[in-house]
């Protein structure tokens, strides 16, 4: 009723009540990574369509598809009350848990290449794990809020978010998903840490974990095969260590300014996965050290914006938007930099993709999501920041008129 009520005070009300902004720092910084990923999407997976004979376009046109659902799925997140989403937190974290068990039933599940990580959805397969990431980082924040005072006096309030996270490491290991199952872990010290846990509780319990993440990397040949081809790609450039030695020479043949766009020769079959977890050393090789500063500054100009969002959040008293904008930051950015390490040979292979810049479905879809939920972060503290202002005005003009 009231969207359709037009009376005098009801106008006067709405013109009075405190607006927020979206961040527009945060908004190019992404805008820019986005627009940069189209332009190598096209560049790096045109060979590997027509080699496939799917159409030279097929992965252009499907990165362009899930860009644009995401940036729907985006704007309708960036909408959204973070009320009601903290509100719904629990939900939300027993969906995302909920997916991740899905992929284990037949004909739900895809298994591809010996791993179970997809789920079946007609016309393309969808990887639960990064809504599963999203879903974390919501029910985390809204239980930093609610356990702050444990949180930062007691061990049991740091177990239990890790307890948490652990259940979700231990179903992506069985998927088998190391690479993101650290990523989590990762993701969640992080922001307990910013939540304000002593160093000393997260020191034991990493004493504890490390142990066992070690276990696990040596407990699979695989696992075992990409840190010796890690250590010296070169002993077996053929085979174990085949995808950081093209890696290597394409960044190497790229120097400073690149060989132009397009004109990567690694692309052409040598390098496996170009247009996906090896989509940088495509970019060094045709824009050079040039493009992979390009990419190194925006992805640290979108998480200064994010943190400095998060920081201004906790601040106003607004925890669990500082917290959700905290976690989106550590999730896009510790991504980035393990693939970019990935590529440069600095971090064993992993199968994580560069945020808004390598081809993906799902990998799309959710980080555009995440940045619609730090977009609605940042207008949330801004109108809260324009409600103290409004505020102190009104004041001063009280005390004015007495």
């Amino acid at each position: 009723m009231l969207l359709f009520d037009f009376s005098a005070n009801t106008q006067a009300t709405r013109r009075s009540e405190p607006v927020g902004r979206y961040d527009a720092g945060l908004l190019l910084a992404a805008i820019a990574l986005a627009c940069l990923g189209v332009v190598m999407v096209a560049s790096s997976s045109i060979a590997v369509a027509e080699g496939q004979k799917i159409g030279a376009f097929y992965y252009l046109n499907r990165h362009l598809l899930f860009l644009a659902l995401g940036i729907g799925l985006a704007i309708v997140v960036a909408r959204t009350e973070l009320e009601w989403v903290e509100r719904h937190a629990l939900l939300l974290l027993l969906a995302g848990f909920g997916l991740l068990l899905l992929v284990f039933i037949p004909g739900i599940g895809l298994r591809i290449n010996g791993a179970r990580r997809w789920l079946h959805l007609g016309i393309s397969g969808f990887q639960p794990v990064e809504a599963a990431k999203l879903c974390m980082i919501v029910w985390l924040s809204s239980y930093l809020v609610r356990h702050r005072d444990g949180v930062q006096t007691r061990l049991f309030g740091v177990i239990k978010p890790l307890g948490m996270a652990l259940l979700m490491v231990v179903v992506l290991l069985a998927q088998p998903d190391f690479g993101s199952a650290v990523l989590m872990v990762a993701v969640t010290l992080g922001m307990v840490w910013l939540g304000g846990a002593r160093l000393r509780n997260l020191a034991l319990l990493g004493c504890l974990a490390i142990p066992a993440m070690v276990w696990v990397a040596f407990s699979e040949d695989y696992r075992i095969k990409r840190l010796t081809s890690f250590l010296d790609p070169w002993a077996d450039p053929y085979n174990d260590g085949f995808q950081l030695t093209q890696a290597l020479i394409a960044i190497g043949r790229g120097e400073w300014l690149g060989v132009g766009l397009g004109g990567s020769v690694q692309k052409l079959f040598y390098l496996p996965m170009a247009h996906t977890d090896f989509i940088l050393a495509v970019l060094a090789e045709e824009l050079g050290l040039a493009g992979i500063v390009l990419v190194l500054v925006l992805f640290g100009w979108l998480a200064a914006r994010g943190f400095t969002i998060g920081l201004r959040a906790v601040e106003r008293g607004q925890r669990f938007a500082g917290y959700c904008a905290f976690g989106v930051v550590l999730m896009l950015t510790l991504q980035a930099l393990v693939s970019i390490g990935v590529n440069l040979g600095v971090l064993p292979t992993k199968g994580l993709t560069l945020p808004l810049i390598s081809s993906g479905g799902s990998s799309v879809l959710m980080t555009c999501v995440a940045i619609g939920l730090l977009a609605r972060c940042s207008y949330e503290v801004s109108r809260a920041e324009n409600a103290a202002a409004q505020a102190v005005a009104v004041s001063a003009l009280e005390e004015v008129r007495t």
